[in-house]
């Protein structure tokens, strides 16, 4: 029997999937809980064999949680289950111990099947974080091609500057950084200024306040 303790701020969402996951013999609910706190009380009392934490909630996050839990115990198995389908912000959860990710766009049995992995000691991440995940190594293959100063026109121009201002701030004609500016859009693959602009935000290479799209 494998037990497992959901921690979600949305009843409607624990009693859900509780029954859809109680419907396989071998899975069990332990407890629920509604936020960071008192999931951690409830982990601690009832040592579940998988948590499945959900990242936006009240008061501290799922993040928190899941760091709090993974320094009492790092081998504890912590399964996501969020809305975000961003795989930064996967990746994020990885390091701060858990041991799996799913959305909350995938089908029900994706989460049945990822507590499973979870417990037999294996990381499991649903499809699109997996497709996700690879977009972003493709994406950081294609900017490791760029120059150092390709790399800088691309973030100045991510920022919304134009031609000629780059041109002034990097002492370059501007036929220059025209120049490099379609070798950029070509060694990346972006054929819109917004594309190159969101390329930029995906990676932390502009805040998004410095974006222009």
């Amino acid at each position: 029997m494998i037990r497992i303790l959901l921690v979600d701020d949305h009843a409607v969402v624990r009693e859900g999937y509780r029954r859809f996951l109680e419907r396989s013999e071998d899975l069990r609910v332990v407890g629920e809980a509604e936020d960071a706190e008192e999931g951690f009380r409830l982990w601690t009392r009832q040592a579940p064999d998988v948590t499945v934490v959900d990242l936006a909630m009240r008061g501290a996050g799922g993040m928190t949680l899941l760091m709090r839990i993974c320094e009492r115990a790092p081998a504890a198995r912590c399964l996501v289950f969020s809305m975000y389908e961003d795989p930064l912000v996967a990746q994020r959860a990885l390091e701060c111990g858990a041991c799996g990710y799913v959305t909350k766009s995938s089908q029900p049995e994706v989460l049945v099947q990822a507590v499973r992995r979870a417990h037999g000691g294996q990381v499991y991440l649903s499809a699109d974080i997996v497709q996700g995940r690879a977009a972003l190594a493709e994406d950081a293959r294609r900017l490791a091609s760029l120059s150092g100063k390709e790399h800088e026109i691309f973030r100045l121009l991510a920022q919304g500057r134009s031609v000629a201002e780059i041109a002034r701030l990097l002492k370059l004609s501007a036929k220059t950084v025209a120049n490099h500016q379609s070798q950029i859009r070509d060694k990346l693959g972006l054929a819109t200024p917004a594309a190159l602009v969101h390329l930029a935000l995906r990676h932390g290479l502009i805040e998004p306040s410095a974006a222009s799209l």
